[in-house]
């Protein structure tokens, strides 16, 4: 039997010259409901390749069993999987991590920049004519050089952003809960402080945190009441870490001063209100998107399909006790 692998959405080469190569492989060219999706499972599928849009519960995966042995993950998030579900039925999950840390750090420092410099409130009052020539108190923004940037998530994001900050001078907070490997250009150059110091002393305040049940919400009235008047909120992690809600009440009542956001809680929605904040600067889920990364995220999301089919591990599975408890025999 030829084995299958269903994408919803098709992702960039090299993923499907590689794929192909070993594999039938159906494209189903859109996001479809969960409903709609285990109804295709259900013809026989060995590897599901879906991206973060995609839902994948107990439900999808049960319509494919027992022939589906891996799900690969084109994302570096993977709340969108339900991995407890899928280890049960010992079936793989895969992400994409490292390959798009750099992008990402650099997305998180642009939102940084453009929002400490009100630089889209500039751009709305040059193309709405507003803009009648210099003043000296005209849309002043926050100096990053010497300012307080604290980093929620210290992985390789998180520390990746820490080198970025190091560069304009920032002094650099990171929080985080477990013991993660350091950089060791870093070490003496950032302070590991609790979440309470970094909210209070921050000018800067960086999500980069995976969603759980922890960290939903993390951000939220409380906390950005507590946040200083004059600080920046960016968020390059995944939406729901963020109450949009009290956020647009914050920017609009001047609890913070601006937001950053490349990724919000219903996305694609907005929270209402939220686009009417000129001091939010707003980026629709850019941090992966240039050429380089999103090819190398593909590459990768292949390799791990193709490792699944021929019955290795594949190199970035988030559940080894699933591939342990039933290792698969490869796909013909």
């Amino acid at each position: 039997m030829t084995a299958r692998v269903l994408c919803t959405l098709p992702l960039p080469d090299p993923f499907a010259a590689m794929v192909s190569a070993r594999a039938e492989l159906d494209v189903v060219g859109s996001i479809v409901p969960s409903a709609d999706l285990a109804e295709r499972l259900r013809h026989g599928v060995d590897v599901l390749a879906p991206q973060l849009r995609d839902r994948v519960d107990a439900g999808v995966m049960d319509a494919a069993l027992p022939r589906l042995r891996a799900v690969c993950n084109y994302a570096v998030g993977f709340d969108n999987i339900d991995v407890p579900a899928a280890t049960e039925r010992g079936i793989v999950v895969t992400n994409t991590p490292g390959v798009l840390t750099d992008a990402t750090a650099d997305c998180a420092v642009g939102l940084m920049l453009a929002a400490a410099r009100r630089l889209c409130e500039g751009d709305h009052e040059m193309r709405e004519g507003r803009y009648a020539g210099w003043e000296p108190e005209y849309l002043l923004g926050l100096d990053l050089n010497g300012a307080t940037l604290a980093l929620v998530g210290f992985g390789r994001i998180g520390q990746a952003v820490a080198r970025r900050a190091l560069a304009f001078d920032m002094q650099v907070l990171y929080v985080e809960d477990g013991d993660v490997p350091v950089d060791p250009a870093l070490a003496g150059r950032v302070r590991r402080v609790d979440f309470d110091t970094a909210v209070r002393e921050a000018d800067v305040i960086s999500l980069h945190t995976p969603l759980t049940a922890q960290t939903r919400h993390l951000v939220g009235e409380d906390v950005l009441r507590r946040m200083k008047p004059t600080s920046v909120l960016v968020n390059t992690s995944r939406g729901p870490v963020v109450d949009e809600a009290a956020l647009v009440r914050a920017l609009r009542e001047g609890w913070i001063a601006a937001a950053g956001l490349d990724v919000y809680e219903r996305e694609p929605e907005m929270s209402p209100g939220l686009a009417e904040c000129r001091n939010a600067v707003l980026a629709p889920h850019l941090g992966s998107a240039t050429v380089k990364t999103r090819a190398a995220m593909a590459r990768l999301c292949a390799e791990n399909v193709l490792a699944a089919l021929d019955g290795e591990l594949p190199p970035t599975c988030l559940n080894p006790d699933a591939w342990a408890a039933t290792k698969p025999a490869p796909a013909s």
